[in-house]
């Protein structure tokens, strides 16, 4: 698998569009070694394969959200808004895109998606314990406080009562 991109490389051209984890079209071509025009020729060839919970082509808003986020440049040739593909549909790449480089980038591409979530669950299972610990303790600054309130009111020292000089046969 000489010239394959790590796990980790492929994790970080996952996205979230529309509430949904997906890959751009040309972050695949590139993965896959073939141009942006033909991978998307060979989808429009085989286009009952990926129905919409599968791929869908981005807005101008989302495509120029996306520019400004990475800071890409506006001028690239693109002529076209991109497709952005969910994990099924990166897998249905798979058939579409027979090749060994592609077979070995898909399963690679798939483990990155396993590795994203496993990441997302226990980020949520830390979330969540964080939370439970901060209810627990969320008084305990109040009883604190009042505790050292209590000790330094034990500790101080009595005043003496001053006394009272008075004259006698008022």
């Amino acid at each position: 698998m000489s010239n394959i991109v790590s796990v980790e490389v492929i994790a970080t051209k996952i996205l979230e569009i529309r509430g949904k984890k997906v890959m751009l079209d040309a972050d695949l071509a590139r993965l896959y070694g073939v141009a942006t025009k033909n991978l998307n020729k060979a989808v429009r060839r085989n286009k009952e394969r990926f129905p919409e919970d599968f791929m869908f082509q981005l807005t101008k808003k989302e495509t120029k959200s996306l520019r400004f986020q990475f800071g890409t440049s506006k001028r690239g040739g693109r002529r076209y808004l991109p497709y952005a593909f969910t994990q099924e549909g990166v897998a249905m790449l798979s058939s579409v895109l027979n090749s060994k480089r592609a077979i070995q980038v898909n399963i690679l591409i798939m483990r990155a998606f396993v590795k994203l979530k496993e990441l997302l669950l226990t980020h949520k299972d830390l979330t969540i314990k964080i939370e439970a610990l901060e209810r627990k303790y969320s008084n305990h600054d109040v009883k604190i406080k009042a505790i050292f309130k209590a000790i330094h009111q034990l500790m101080a020292i009595p005043e003496k009562p001053k006394r009272r000089i008075g004259f006698h046969g008022d």
